[in-house]
């Protein structure tokens, strides 16, 4: 493994404990993602692999080289921020050449070097351009070209994306995904926004509070996620959660019962994915009974938001949506192969 955290807590002096003894190590080349909601301790791991900030115990290496104390200009690692930082006085050619100016480079050297740059990331008309003359998308390609230009081990990405349009944003995603795979540089990207997370990592760290509670491949998270957090936070929609008790080899919550046979007697909590979740006929044996409250076509999708007594659930469905009504029966079918079960109180997933 080539980058570790190990047992790296970060706590401030008002008490603040932003990561509490994170152990993760990652191999060179992957395009790793810290995921998590705000405060869950993402963008310090991140600030603290880059060396702008130092952990409170606990040590990271890079190489089998302990980094911990090293200044972030010894690190060999390019920085993207949400903030652009790029400098307003400089062409975009001088922003992507300055890293290579600081480094004494030959001028046609950092010539070759800033052309090739822009010209992987398709801004090489805009060289002459200053920033405030791009628009965001551009800016931020910009951005990513001086952190990348003078050929960083890792290049460390905290929100890059989210000051963005919907659109840009896209855009960018799949820009980033065709560089990394050209490059075969090192990515850390730190993000919020899970479905950024799913489509662009090799592998992703979900941060919680300061604590790593999963790290795996996107579809691993997707399919098997390792608590209630996870299975809520990840999917859109999320996956849909049920409160309950298990008697008889029955799933009971209200309004509803489910078969979930092999299981002890006693509280669990039930989760399936809103897509996997099957609309059947009335006369199907095996099916829970809902009420069709809204419905929301997404094309080419639909989705309908249901409920039963006091549970509620969304279904994901490609039936047209003019065939259900506010107030229409809705027959749901949950297959067993589908099915997810956590433990009720600590949220855990059940074998």
């Amino acid at each position: 493994m080539a980058i570790v955290f190990d047992g790296v807590t970060k706590a401030f002096p008002d008490g603040t404990v932003a990561l509490h003894a994170l152990d993760l190590a990652f191999d060179p080349g992957e395009f790793l993602v810290l995921l998590g909601p705000s405060g869950s301790g993402k963008t310090t791991a991140c600030r603290l692999l880059a060396g702008l900030e130092r952990p409170t115990a606990g040590r990271i290496m890079v190489e089998d080289q302990d980094v911990t104390n090293l200044p972030p200009r010894l690190r060999g690692m390019g920085m993207v921020f949400q903030n652009y930082a790029l400098y307003s006085h400089k062409s975009v050619y001088e922003n992507i050449a300055y890293p290579l100016r600081i480094r004494k480079m030959a001028g046609a050297e950092i010539d070759r070097s800033v052309r090739a740059m822009a010209e992987l990331l398709e801004i090489g008309r805009y060289l002459d351009r200053r920033p405030s003359q791009l628009s965001g998308g551009q800016a931020q390609r910009v951005a990513v070209a001086r952190a990348l230009v003078w050929q960083p081990s890792l290049c460390l990405m905290d929100e890059p994306l989210s000051n963005l349009d919907a659109l840009l944003r896209l855009h960018m995603r799949t820009e980033l995904k065709r560089l990394h795979r050209e490059l075969k540089k090192t990515f850390v990207f730190v993000t919020h926004d899970q479905e950024e997370a799913m489509t662009l990592a090799t592998r992703v760290a979900v941060l919680r509070e300061g604590s790593l509670i999963q790290f795996d491949d996107p579809r691993e998270i997707y399919r098997r996620p390792a608590n209630r957090f996870i299975a809520e936070f990840i999917g859109r929609p999320a996956m849909n959660t049920f409160d309950g008790t298990v008697r008889g080899g029955v799933f009971h919550a209200d309004g509803f019962t489910c078969p979930l046979p092999g299981r002890p007697d006693g509280p669990v909590v039930l989760g399936i994915r809103p897509e996997q979740i099957q609309i059947v006929d009335a006369s199907a044996g095996d099916s829970a009974r809902f009420a069709v409250d809204v419905v929301e076509a997404v094309e080419p999708d639909v989705l309908i938001f249901a409920r039963s007594q006091a549970s509620k659930l969304i279904v994901r469905t490609a039936s047209d949506d003019r065939a259900f009504k506010p107030g229409q029966p809705l027959h749901l079918r949950f297959p067993a192969n589908a099915l997810h079960v956590f433990d009720a109180t600590s949220g855990a997933r059940l074998p």
